[in-house]
């Protein structure tokens, strides 16, 4: 009886955080299947009872808008390829500050982790300046390499704890048994982290897809504009039509929430032994 009710507190936390995150979603998405007119009268609760007054004028409007279908795609041919490149680079750098030997190895680490604390805005100016010079503004090229080179400082962070929490004694014995880096890289390393592996996959996944800030930047008016910027265009610049942003944003996020569940079970393991510091 004691410990269920040393729980009590720790249940109800969970609940509230719970309410927290999900009655937004909720009102959402209700709102999502609402008329501008009604979203203007009164709360989305309200459609909860009847008449609920339900429809999808909101999404005819977003799926109407044009070059949705082309930035979905778009979105897709940058969220892919970003994810894959920093998920990659990522994972060998964690391998080689975990378990190779290196002169600097410590140093060139702390750097890596230091690069955490810089603001991005602070660099998107110089960056974009860069790509126009070398003719990638506007291309995925540009948009790949600046979330590569954003998103790597905690990643490389997270993956060199989560491979550096590895048993030692697999490794040694690998190695007794003549296996180089390569070998213990792809046969043990990666087998063995893949839980945090498939959740940094997550974390990247849903950064890139929902990113705004780097893809309004270096693709400005670029037909390679992702669906987040195309989207956005929905709203003027008085504030209207910020109803839509509703079904938008429903849209936006169907993907993402199929990846999430898709991955959700190395997600627990995979943020826990990325936490465990070898």
């Amino acid at each position: 009886m004691r410990r269920v009710a040393q729980r009590v507190p720790l249940h109800l936390t969970v609940w509230v955080v719970m309410a927290i995150w999900l009655i937004p979603t909720l009102g959402l998405i209700v709102n999502s299947f609402r008329s501008v007119a009604d979203m203007g009268q009164a709360g989305w609760w309200t459609a909860l009872f009847p008449p609920h007054g339900l429809t999808f004028e909101s999404y005819q409007r977003v799926l109407d808008t044009p070059n949705v279908a082309t930035s979905f795609v778009n979105s897709l041919l940058i969220t892919i390829p970003a994810t894959v490149i920093q998920v990659t680079i990522a994972t060998m750098a964690g391998y080689g500050f975990a378990w190779m030997r290196f002169p600097g190895r410590d140093i060139f680490f702390i750097v890596i982790v230091g690069l955490m604390v810089v603001p991005i805005q602070m660099t998107l100016i110089p960056v974009l300046r860069l790509f126009a010079a070398t003719g990638l503004a506007g291309s995925f090229v540009a948009v790949w390499l600046a979330h590569t080179g954003y998103g790597l400082p905690f990643q490389v962070y997270l993956l060199r704890n989560a491979i550096g929490g590895l048993p030692r004694e697999i490794f040694e014995s690998a190695e007794i048994d003549g296996a180089n880096h390569v070998q213990r890289f792809w046969r043990i390393a990666v087998p063995m982290a893949l839980p945090a592996i498939a959740s940094l996959v997550i974390f990247v996944f849903l950064g890139v897809w929902n990113d705004l800030l780097v893809a309004l930047t270096f693709m400005g008016s670029s037909p390679n504009r992702p669906l987040t910027v195309v989207i956005t265009g929905l709203v003027t610049s008085l504030g209207g039509g910020w109803q839509f942003l509703t079904a938008a944003a429903v849209l936006q996020m169907a993907l993402p929430l199929a990846v999430f569940l898709f991955l959700q079970r190395y997600f627990v393991r995979g943020i826990t032994s990325g936490g465990v510091k070898g």
